[in-house]
């Protein structure tokens, strides 16, 4: 019983809706910056992952090998490292004032095109060759090849892996909280210090957890429009 009160009592805002209201828009602050941080990483990483992945698959060692080099380092070491080394590092080195919302975004653009241009390779390298071939046959182009026949079912294949890493992107932006970038976890944590309770720490996870609902739903409805192109 006097674990049951001691867990009761850690709940400070349902018994008031002035309060709870509060704490709702506290957090709905945190959540823009958020947003922001998702919005921009996921325009710029996206057409970035295809340069890189077009780059990576290319047959000149010398522009092939350094992409190699950078898918490396970008998934083989944390995202808090990057964030940590393109706020500090990068500003040092070009003699300029850091600021935290770039720098987020800078990192969190750089990490994730690392991972969707794998992704990216993995969906070109799957269509089988006889496709190229066959097109050639019937007299397309390369470009009528590449965004009649080879492209849609590129985008099928990959909607998976990168509805996975989308999911992924929106909880990594708790990450930015490490450079006090005010977003919707730091300004739960600030609260749960600040009150002594996990109702703010609670609401923060509904927030994450309504976000990837809602993109989940957008990619399952994605993936429903692509079904009639074969697999």
């Amino acid at each position: 019983m006097a674990f049951i009160s001691e867990f009761l009592s850690q709940f400070r805002y349902l018994g008031s809706w002035t309060a709870f209201m509060k704490l709702l828009n506290l957090l709905t602050g945190g959540l823009g910056n958020t947003l922001i941080i998702f919005a921009w990483t996921l325009s710029l990483s996206l057409p970035l992952g295809l340069f890189v992945a077009l780059g990576r698959m290319s047959r000149r060692a010398p522009l092939r090998e350094p992409i190699r080099m950078y898918i490396l380092v970008m998934r083989g070491t944390p995202l808090i490292l990057q964030i940590f080394a393109v706020h500090f590092l990068l500003p040092s080195a070009l003699h300029i004032k850091p600021n935290r919302m770039h720098s987020t975004i800078i990192a969190f653009t750089l990490n994730y095109a690392a991972y969707f241009a794998e992704i990216y390779r993995g969906g070109i390298m799957s269509i089988e060759r006889g496709q190229y071939e066959a097109s050639k046959v019937l007299g397309f182009s390369r470009f009528q090849t590449f965004t009649r026949v080879i492209l849609p079912q590129v985008i099928k294949r990959i909607l998976l892996p990168t509805s996975n890493e989308v999911i992924t992107l929106v909880k990594d932006t708790a990450l930015a909280t490490v450079i006090a970038v005010a977003e919707v976890f730091r300004a739960a944590t600030n609260e749960a210090s600040r009150t002594g309770s996990i109702e703010p720490l609670i609401i923060a996870g509904v927030f994450y957890l309504i976000m990837n609902t809602a993109i989940t739903r957008i990619f399952d409805y994605i993936i429903h429009k692509f079904d009639y192109y074969s697999t």
